[in-house]
């Protein structure tokens, strides 16, 4: 019989979490994840991009020697080193994340785990239960809270739902019991923030800063726990509970349905370009046509997006290049993908991307809202000079569960994305390490390479 509270009962899940639970096929897709938002991060790491820089510097200068600055080749408390990791964890928009929950977990819970197991000597296998766990908590936070609730209230749920799982990793890393842990969620519910406000900032540093918030916050709460500190014991219910705070309705049971059961790790898709996801169908349906019928961007005229109208305002003409598809698509026809440059730094300066940006439109299409926000389904129109029209229906991007990616399609994505950051064999000892995390002893290994600065940073 259910528990008249959930939050204790989310509790006692979490305290009594084990590694040897996990099915093999949710160990390695966590493997998988873990390695794709390490490969994000060491991308982000390069000093070249200014929010990286200073994050970083932000952490040195507070000092703390217990936990890995990622490529930084020096260590900070865990408490800000799990914040500086994980800004650079969302900086490139390319890490893993869940469609359904419109949450990028992993940017939150990888370096959380990695800070705080690094931190407590902790071995591999408990670290990638904790990952596992943390991933489990915010996407079942994120479904209770109603993610399009959040942003409909200007909240982002990565930040928001990325503070109680990052809770839910650290407080098991730190081996909190049920009534330490429920305290841990509450402290996380006092801490939790992260405003869709950086939608207004043209320098994209506060963007990747809201999963480090998350990150902090987390890891903030299951210390203060761990001492003593005391804090609401019943986020998700009560007069000031979650769901009032962040969303004005919510589905409680979705904490807790299924627990055990159903994981939704295997549900987070592996994104091919650094951009918002909702782009992504979009960008499959022009790079496809391009390459169907041999076009170059002068022989395109214009693009038209259908898109679905309770989505398109985050993609619609956005002040950030990482989410405005009228420059996102004209990058991915011109350039034939979107890397992190892409949306760091102004590709308009290319005649045919700026031409194809200025007559681009976006459609806010009520039709395809049916499937939405479990598919960003898409149609693209290139109206082509000769008086063509080619379309195409792109429902699920490369990379969701439904249109996967192999797991050596991911592996490649990771050597590409580190090449510029770390030297190959260093690159492929990470790698390594993270494939091989279940038999470590502690974490030594791989912060170690996480931590020389080596290769070519720029």
């Amino acid at each position: 019989m259910r528990s008249a509270s959930p939050s204790l009962e989310l509790a006692r899940h979490i305290s009594a979490f084990r590694y040897r639970d996990i099915p093999a096929d949710v160990v390695a897709r966590a493997k998988l994840c873990t390695l794709d938002t390490v490969g994000a991060m060491l991308a982000a790491s390069l000093s070249r991009y200014p929010a990286s820089r200073i994050i970083m510097r932000f952490a040195r200068e507070l000092g703390g020697s217990e936990s890995t600055l990622i490529g930084q080749g020096r260590k900070a408390s865990a408490v800000n080193a799990a914040l500086a990791n994980a800004t650079l964890g969302y900086c490139c928009d390319i890490e893993p994340l869940h469609i359904g929950a419109i949450l990028h977990a992993p940017a939150v819970i990888v370096p959380t785990c990695l800070a705080v197991g690094e931190r407590g000597r902790a071995d591999g296998k408990r670290t990638l239960a904790a990952m596992v766990l943390g991933i489990e908590v915010a996407t079942r936070v994120s479904y209770a809270l109603d993610p399009v609730a959040l942003y409909d209230r200007g909240f982002h749920p990565t930040a928001v739902c990325g503070a109680f799982g990052a809770a839910a990793g650290a407080g098991y890393l730190l081996g909190l019991d049920a009534r330490r842990q429920s305290i841990a969620l509450g402290l996380a519910m006092q801490q939790a923030c992260g405003l869709l406000a950086w939608a207004a900032d043209p320098t994209e540093h506060s963007r990747p800063l809201n999963p480090g918030l998350a990150a902090r916050n987390g890891v903030t709460a299951a210390q203060l726990a761990r001492l003593g500190f005391g804090g609401p014991p019943a986020p998700f219910e009560g007069k000031y509970d979650a769901f009032t705070a962040f969303s004005g309705s919510g589905n409680p049971d979705a904490l807790l349905d299924g627990w055990g059961l159903r994981y939704y790790l295997p549900e987070y898709a592996f994104k091919l370009y650094a951009s918002c996801a909702f782009t992504h169908p979009g960008l499959d349906a022009v790079i496809g046509l391009a390459a169907d019928h041999g076009l170059r961007p002068a022989d395109v005229e214009r693009i038209a997006l259908r898109f679905p109208k309770s989505g398109a305002h985050m993609i619609d003409g956005h002040p950030l290049k990482s989410h405005c598809a009228q420059y996102i698509l004209p990058v991915g026809l011109v350039l034939g993908r979107v890397i992190i440059d892409d949306i760091l730094f102004d590709r308009q300066r290319h005649p045919e991307v700026a031409r194809l940006s200025a007559s681009m439109s976006l459609v806010h299409d009520p039709e395809l809202d049916a499937t939405y926000p479990q598919r960003y389904a898409s149609v693209v129109d290139l109206h082509l000079k000769d008086g063509r029209i080619l379309s195409r229906r792109v429902d699920f991007a490369r990379g969701t569960p439904e249109n996967p990616l192999t797991a050596e399609d991911v592996r490649a994505k990771y050597r590409r994305l580190t090449a510029p950051a770390v030297a190959a064999a260093r690159g492929d000892a990470i790698a390594a390490a993270v494939e091989q995390i279940h038999r470590a002893r502690d974490l030594a290994r791989l912060a170690g390479l996480l931590r020389p600065r080596t290769g070519r940073r720029r």
